[in-house]
């Protein structure tokens, strides 16, 4: 077959188009991270504040598949003038845990009781590549690939009672997060609630996404594995020390290349390796959780998973299953995509093997964020949700609540396809050995009546 013949111009254009479609892919994590930069500085935040959550979120986070029982903690930092010191508290009282990564979204380090001060706390010094000053005494050295980078951390009560709260509460206003310039006297700690106000951090799958990742080309040190990428970034006029000032033409083409590699993003978000025979619960990540989320293997760099995964989520651990394990849905009993105009029940057997808590959560598909405007997001065992008498609970699933059920039901948006995760904070043995099983969800009537009328 003769193959179709295309102009010089036709030609170029593919070739750029390929390329911008795969500096999508290498970008993902480091753009997401600066829709979430960029929203943190929108929230009135400056470098050295901390913002966290006074109870949990709602919908107005927007940030990659968070949960809505944590009372998180979040902050950016930046290290080019000199490190930075982060004050972390012994968890007393309630749990404090979460990581420390950089502008690529790498962990570079857990903290808590699970990560590396064991829940004693310590004074971690932050520090860029290049630094080659010694550590002072009492102070735990972090090493940043970047000059960049954030911190995610959840609290996480004993109950829901006030006491317990306030507890969780008081264990993060003893964050301190200061430069190692100022430890003689620190300046007075920000600590800014955010609970209620829109935090948006999702990326945008638009031609801007690539005025995103010319800013942090520019802002961040080249590293070795990203030489060949570099000079790919070169045609689409992406290059460090220079400005990026793409024309209409390559406006246009950037649109189309964002939107194949927002539905490759999508298309792999809704891939789940099995967790137990049959079942479409699973995990989408492989190459993550075996070299601490930073893709890097002995012969390459997994940049495919790599996207899909910080399309998907942000701040993984640097070692998965201690604190948390998460499974996810796309698809039901009859391997259907969920979608948002259907109603649908899953049940959660008794004696969910996890420590602390237990929560399934919906998301939007198309932003992996929540479904904005939602009224619930998210049922977890701290709601006390009704329970069958085996001790079972069933969660609903769909755009009206079925009736008698608005406690157990979480809200989908019609005509928009979703996924969910269920989450075991604190997991057990039982998740491990699968001795303990979900079963898919199953599409139901219930709501749809309501919905018709």
């Amino acid at each position: 077959m003769t193959p179709p013949a295309y102009t010089s111009t036709q030609l170029a254009d593919r070739a750029l188009l390929r390329r911008a479609v795969e500096a999508a892919i290498w970008g993902m994590p480091i753009v997401s991270f600066d829709a979430m930069r960029q929203a943190f500085f929108s929230s009135g935040a400056n470098y050295g504040d901390i913002l966290y959550l006074s109870q949990p979120a709602d919908w107005k986070l927007q940030i990659t598949t968070p949960n809505a029982s944590s009372l998180y903690v979040y902050f950016n930092y930046n290290i080019k003038d000199g490190p930075v010191v982060l004050e972390f508290p012994a968890a007393v009282g309630a749990g404090l845990f979460g990581s420390i990564l950089d502008a690529w979204q790498a962990p570079i380090t857990d903290v808590g009781p699970q990560g590396k001060d064991r829940g004693k706390g310590a004074k971690y010094l932050l520090t860029h590549p290049d630094h080659k000053e010694n550590v002072p005494a009492g102070y735990t050295r972090v090493r940043s690939a970047t000059f960049n980078g954030y911190a995610a951390f959840r609290a996480i009560p004993k109950t829901r009672s006030d006491t317990d709260t306030a507890k969780a509460l008081e264990l993060v206003k003893q964050l301190r997060l200061y430069p190692l310039s100022q430890a003689a006297n620190p300046p007075q700690q920000r600590h800014i609630d955010i609970a209620g106000e829109l935090f948006d951090g999702i990326a945008r799958f638009n031609d801007t996404f690539y005025d995103s990742l010319a800013r942090m080309v520019n802002e961040e040190p080249v590293q070795m594995r990203d030489m060949v990428a570099m000079g790919q970034l070169r045609p689409l006029g992406i290059e460090r020390g220079k400005e990026f000032k793409p024309d209409e033409a390559t406006r246009t083409l950037l649109k189309s290349a964002i939107e194949e590699a927002h539905a490759g993003f999508m298309d792999a978000s809704t891939t789940f390796h099995p967790y137990w025979p049959n079942a479409n619960w699973g995990m989408s990540i492989v190459t993550g959780p075996k070299t601490g989320f930073t893709y890097q293997t002995e012969t390459f760099l997994d940049i495919d998973e790599r996207g899909a995964m910080y399309f998907l989520a942000c701040a993984p651990p640097k070692k998965l299953g201690a604190a948390t394990f998460y499974l996810g849905a796309a698809t039901d009993a009859t391997d259907a995509r969920l979608d948002g105009g259907n109603s649908y029940r899953l049940v959660v057997p008794p004696r969910v093997p996890a420590k602390q808590f237990w929560a399934v959560t919906v998301y939007d598909l198309e932003t992996a964020g929540f479904i904005r405007e939602s009224p619930r997001v998210e049922i977890n065992s701290y709601q006390e949700p009704q329970k069958n008498p085996d001790g079972s609970v069933y969660v609903y699933f769909g755009p009206v609540a079925p009736a008698g059920k608005e406690s157990n039901w979480i809200y989908t948006a019609p005509g928009k396809p979703w996924l969910t995760f269920f989450r075991f904070y604190g997991p057990e043995k039982a998740v491990f050995d699968k001795t303990w099983r979900l079963a898919d969800l199953e599409q139901t009537a219930a709501g749809q009546a309501e919905l018709a009328a």
